[in-house]
């Protein structure tokens, strides 16, 4: 039987994963910035394809995963303290895990101010999407959109990445936002059902691109 979303938790994770909740999305790329400095993102096609590579077999897939781990896990203290450390150690570069714990430690402190005991699990460094899953998880904000709307986010953040290092346009940026719905809700609905086991990816580019943006000279964003 599919869980019931009542209106209050959907309310929540909608302001969790909105623009304004403060956990500094604004301030990272992702390796985006580098991959437009290298001229693998040059226009509005090629960012859908990095973009949609990503969802489905790099970071943002599993991010989905492991948001979906702590998520179910979110009352099981050994659990949730495995999946963890498995984000954190997943991490592919500093920049990278700069960014999934300093977001995760600001949507923590952010948190309490719907108190849980799950945020006394959590302690106060935790992967982004771990610490996003485990909460939603408390909340029963129901697991497929608590994986949608984090992956919506992702996905707008870097279309704003996008538009501030020129690649497009705010009016083909939403227009790019609205191609990527199937790929976000397939995604989610895959990832509701994965497991650890099916962690992985196979987006090197991108993975070189967060390594070589810790050297990029002259930067907007911290990763």
């Amino acid at each position: 039987m599919a869980e019931r979303v009542d209106t209050q938790a959907l309310l929540r994770l909608v302001t969790w994963l909105s623009p304004a909740f403060p956990v500094g999305a604004f301030s990272y790329s992702n390796g985006l910035e580098q991959a437009v400095h290298d001229g693998h993102v040059s226009d509005i096609e090629s960012l859908r394809l990095w973009l949609e590579t990503l969802l489905c077999h790099g970071s943002g897939w599993n991010d989905a995963v492991l948001l979906g781990e702590a998520y179910r896990g979110f009352g099981e203290p050994v659990q949730l303290q495995s999946v963890i450390e498995l984000a954190e150690a997943m991490a592919a570069s500093c920049e990278r895990h700069m960014e999934t714990m300093l977001q995760g430690e600001a949507f923590l402190a952010a948190a309490r101010h719907w108190p849980h005991t799950v945020l006394d699990r959590l302690g106060e460094r935790t992967a982004y999407p771990v610490a996003v899953g485990a909460v939603a998880g408390a909340h029963a904000t129901g697991l497929e959109p608590a994986i949608a709307a984090y992956l919506h986010a992702s996905v707008s953040n870097a279309v704003s990445v996008a538009i501030r290092c020129g690649v497009t346009g705010q009016r083909d940026g939403v227009g790019l936002i609205a191609a990527l719905e199937p790929t976000i809700a397939a995604v989610a609905r895959k990832a509701s059902a994965a497991s650890l086991e099916d962690l992985g990816s196979a987006t090197i580019a991108a993975d070189i691109s967060s390594l070589r943006h810790e050297t990029l000279h002259s930067r907007l964003f911290r990763s």
